[in-house]
This record gives C-alpha cells, sequence and structure tokens, in this order.
C-alpha cells in the first residue's frame, strides 16, 4: 500500500536531512532554525518518494537515492519559500502553518530558501553523502539544475507571474506547468533510476514518458483541488488561483473535463510502466495517488 511506503520512505529521506541541518554556528542558528521549519512542516515527500522508486523499480537498493531524494526535497522546500513570499504568491498558510516568512521575517525567509537550493547541489555534489560514481553525481547535478532552474522550475513561475489575468490555450497553460510542477517531478524520477547504477536507454525513456504524464496530473489535479478542497485540508488558502485570476484547467476546461484530464494523464503513465515488473508497483502506485489525494 502506498501509505506503509511513503512511511518508509519519509522516515529514511526525514533521517538523512535531519543530519545536514545542524548548524555550524550559534550566530547561523536563526537562519537554520528557519530552513528547518520549511523543510520539516509536514510535507508529503512526493519527490523522493518517486526517486526512491525510480531506484527500485530497476533494482536498486533505496539506500542509493538518499542523496538525490535530500536534494530534491531541498529544493522543493526552497521553491514553496520562495512562490509564499509577497513578492510572489504572497500567502500566509502553507500546509497548515504559518508560512516561512510569517513565522520568521521576509529577508531571512529568503535567506533560508538561498540555503536549501545551495544545500541541494551540495549534497548531491559530494561523495561523502552521495558515494556514487562521478560520473553519476555530474549527470544528476546536470539534471537537478536544468529542471530547478531557468529551463524548468524558475522558467514556470516566471510565465506563472506573467500569465496572470490572461487566457492561456492548453498548450500554453501545459508549457507553463511542464516547466513549473513538471520539470522537478521529471528529475525526481531520472535521479532515482540514475541512482540505481541500472539505468539503461529504454528504461530511462520509459520512465521519462512516465514522469511527464504525472508530474502534469500533479498540476491538474493541484487546480482541481484548489476548487473543490477548503483551507483546512490543504494546508494553504483555497481559491487561491481563482482569486488572482490565475489561468487553470477547470477554468480552461470546465471541472469534469479536468478531471477526466488527470485520469487519462495517470493512464499514460501507468501504460508507460508496462515494460518493468512488480519492483515498479509503488510507482504505479504513486501515479494513482497523485490523481486520487485531497490535498
Amino acid at each position: 500500500m502506498i501509505a506503509t511506503y511513503q512511511g518508509l520512505c519519509q522516515g529514511r529521506v526525514d533521517a538523512a536531512l535531519e543530519s545536514l541541518l545542524s548548524s555550524p554556528r550559534a550566530e547561523l542558528e536563526r537562519l537554520y532554525a528557519a530552513m528547518r521549519y520549511s523543510l520539516f512542516n509536514g510535507g508529503k515527500r512526493v519527490r523522493p518518494l518517486l526517486a526512491y522508486a525510480a531506484c527500485e523499480a530497476l533494482g536498486g537498493a533505496p539506500e542509493r537515492a538518499n542523496a538525490a531524494a535530500c536534494a530534491l526535497e531541498l529544493i522543493h522546500a526552497y521553491s514553496l519559500v520562495h512562490d509564499d513570499l509577497p513578492a510572489m504568491d504572497d500567502d500566509d498558510l502553507r500546509r497548515g502553518q504559518p508560512t516561512t516568512h510569517k513565522a520568521f521575517d521576509e529577508a531571512c525567509a529568503i535567506l533560508a530558501g538561498d540555503g536549501l537550493q545551495a544545500l541541494a547541489f551540495e549534497v548531491l555534489a559530494d561523495a561523502t553523502h552521495n558515494p556514487l560514481d562521478a560520473e553519476i553525481r555530474l549527470t544528476m547535478l546536470s539534471a537537478l539544475a536544468r529542471a530547478a532552474g531557468p529551463a524548468g522550475m524558475v522558467g514556470g513561475q516566471a510565465i506563472d507571474l506573467g500569465s496572470v489575468g490572461k487566457i492561456l490555450d492548453q498548450n500554453a497553460l501545459e508549457t507553463m506547468h511542464r516547466h513549473k510542477t513538471g520539470a522537478l517531478i521529471e528529475a525526481s524520477v531520472q535521479l532515482g533510476a540514475l541512482a540505481s547504477g541500472q539505468a539503461d536507454e529504454h528504461a530511462l525513456k520509459a520512465l521519462h514518458t512516465y514522469a511527464r504524464a504525472i508530474g502534469l496530473a500533479f498540476q491538474v489535479q493541484d487546480d482541481i483541488l484548489d476548487v473543490e478542497s477548503d483551507t483546512a485540508t490543504l494546508g494553504k488558502t483555497q481559491g487561491k488561483d481563482q482569486a488572482h485570476d490565475k489561468p487553470t484547467y477547470p477554468a480552461l476546461l470546465g471541472l469534469d473535463a479536468a478531471k477526466a484530464y488527470a485520469l487519462e494523464l495517470r493512464d499514460q503513465a501507468l501504460h508507460a510502466l508496462r515494460p518493468f515488473d512488480q519492483a515498479a508497483e509503488p510507482l504505479r502506485d504513486l501515479a494513482r495517488y497523485i490523481v486520487e489525494r485531497r490535498s
């Protein structure tokens, strides 16, 4: 069951993350407190789960993906801290708790996000944390940098900010979300596969198809939940997209069609996993979970 697998993976990555976040100096304690606050505030750890599941699908021991899992969650946490800032989405709640700039202050939140981002690349590059071949570590670094930067998540956020109040067609909306949300999800699967040490061209191609489908499905479901759920369940302000006049799948397609599209993307992901055996079952469960979750 996905809940059991999620618990195991969360425990594994959280223990690894804890070891990275001890303040080296008293003067830095507030910064590290803000980094820990941003990282350990109840996240589902979907991206680390995908990394572990992709590694195991190719026959790798899950521990081989520890550094990848940490790096992915560090990047994700940094992006949420910065997205919540007044200059960006201006949110007061994240996972049911005050956002980092509310719990600390804006300057500290910016620095905490910067620190989390830098630490992600340090973890992947350092052989002590990531004891894989140097060539694999370099490929991982390149993949994560691309997914997190202007060709991926940062570029998607820029498109998002520039699209407020505009009407986008489905192709434009998907371009935005394949950058903003999908790129890091695709990198999660890629990094996990690379960590296995057994990723060949055919496996990587199939996993890429899987990851593209679930990356978009994740955003479609987020848009659906922004309409259907409530603030307490979501842990963030419900209806924020509509209030900010942001383009969404329910607004473009209608709610029922958006739900049908999420299921279609799930099925595309499952189809991509046909060449894999039972070791890929956690990946299949995650594809289902992404479109069934309520927060």
